[in-house]
């Protein structure tokens, strides 16, 4: 079984993405595309990487090869992006704050928006 995460591994590069995020916008249907996501260390809010949701809504890495036990933070830059379909939002940022156990895992962490609501999980 070793060999065949292994395998996973090299295939996907999981190896520099330690931490990913997906957004889906439930409201259209669709994935939430160019959406802005940095990525902080929760406690002293330094930031570590940022990127932009790809056509897909993902965001497959912050450039990170390595992630340490503690507390991180996503910021999603939501405004722009109802802005861009002509809606309006209640949330003009989302911010998930989670808790890195075990750093050799990899941590996805999903988000479902829709103007006036938004969801989250911990992806696999």
């Amino acid at each position: 079984m070793n060999s065949l995460r292994g395998l996973l591994c090299i295939a996907w590069n999981w190896e520099s993405k330690v931490i990913s995020t997906h957004i889906l916008d439930t409201h259209l249907g669709k994935p939430a595309a160019a959406v802005n996501v940095k990525l902080f260390e929760a406690v002293s809010h330094q930031l570590l990487g940022q990127g932009q949701t790809d056509a897909d809504g993902r965001l497959k890495d912050f450039g990170l090869t390595t992630i340490t036990e503690g507390e991180y933070q996503l910021e999603y830059e939501i405004l722009p992006y109802f802005a861009s379909k002509q809606l309006e939002t209640f949330f003009p940022k989302v911010c998930i704050q989670f808790y890195v156990a075990d750093p050799q895992e990899h941590y996805h962490v999903p988000l479902l928006i829709s103007p006036f609501a938004y969801s989250t999980y911990r992806g696999s």
